[in-house]
């Protein structure tokens, strides 16, 4: 027993190594953003997808083309536009003939969903639905098109970008799709520092080419690995009180009953454990600490905490629903978030 625990910390070790080189990688294109590019990281460990927001010129196409390169995996990019069709992105049957035979037959040729990892570039601003074309593949890795069911490659991530819905020509996305991606990922404008180094890198002509650090395999492992990660009832209860304290039928706090019409479901409690673990073993830890928590809370739960019409007038946003609920739990829990 103990040597198997001496193999996985081994195999452990030597992976994070390589997440670190992969943030070195990154880190030749991509200036700042440590934290997005982290938050997309964890989305990899943990096997779901991620939902990248923020107004045009953040650099959020780049990030993941960047990410994708430094990742050896197959590569697609979908630019959502408002008449793009479901077929587009799951492909068509087409009439094909037997040369030998003269015999007719459909063959389905696979569209770009058919990769790992899938940049649904602009996701906003197609209809809803080409939009829920991308349900299926979202939770069960597969699609299925004239009655038959055709497995996708694994690993296999959809990382989207949207510009804020308020901006004109988009489709807000549908809750139920929303719910579908593990993080939702605000992403702000660069310090006055970094935005200097982006003027500078970007206006010379110096490129930095990005080399592949992880493996497809590596990556399985890794998801794999991350559900091996423990994490104590005391935390698994503390998760589960943050989401129920969410509900306006469950919560104690009047806050949370004046401000949100529905709160986070189940699915927002797995996503906050599976995404600590994966950042604990990203940082080379064994064991899922109340900083993880704090870390993923926000980009977990911002799009499953739907705020009432009243809220968004008087601009409360889930995200100050979420950080008041962690400062009022905070000494009623002890969770130290």
């Amino acid at each position: 027993m103990d040597d198997k625990l001496v193999t996985i910390e081994q195999e452990v070790n030597r992976l994070t190594a390589k997440i670190t080189q992969l943030k070195q990688e990154i880190g030749k294109v991509i200036i700042g953003q440590e934290e997005t590019v982290e938050q997309l990281l964890i989305t990899f460990l943990a096997g779901g997808h991620a939902l990248l927001e923020g107004v045009p010129g953040l650099a959020k196409t780049l990030m993941i083309r960047t990410l994708s390169q430094a990742i050896d995996l197959k590569f697609k990019r979908i630019q959502f536009t408002p008449d793009l069709m479901p077929s587009d992105i799951i492909g068509t049957e087409i009439l094909e003939e037997d040369q030998v035979t003269g015999k007719k037959f459909f063959e389905f040729n696979r569209g770009p969903i058919f990769s790992n990892i899938i940049l649904a570039d602009e996701i906003n601003r197609t209809p809803p639905k080409t939009q829920a074309a991308l349900l299926e593949a979202m939770q069960e890795f597969e699609v299925t098109y004239s009655g038959k069911t055709y497995a996708l490659d694994k690993p296999f991530f959809i990382l989207a970008t949207q510009n804020p819905i308020e901006q004109s020509g988009t489709f807000p996305l549908p809750e139920a799709q929303q719910d579908r991606f593990l993080l939702y990922i605000r992403i702000g404008y660069p310090t006055e520092t970094d935005e200097t180094a982006i003027l500078k890198a970007t206006t010379s002509s110096k490129k930095s080419k990005v080399e592949p650090v992880l493996s497809g395999e590596e990556i399985i492992r890794l998801q794999q690995l991350v559900r091996e990660v423990p994490i104590s009832d005391e935390l698994i209860g503390k998760v589960s009180k943050i989401i129920r304290a969410t509900r306006p039928e469950t919560t104690t706090d009047d806050y949370v009953k004046q401000w949100v019409s529905w709160g986070a479901g189940p699915r927002a409690g797995q996503a906050m454990i599976l995404t600590a673990k994966a950042r604990a073993l990203a940082q080379g830890r064994l064991s899922v600490t109340p900083d993880d928590l704090k870390f993923v809370a926000f980009p977990v739960l911002r799009h499953r905490v739907l705020t009432t019409f009243n809220a968004e007038a008087s601009g409360v946003t889930s995200d100050s629903i979420v950080e008041m609920l962690l400062e009022h739990l905070q000494p009623k829990e002890e969770i130290k978030i």
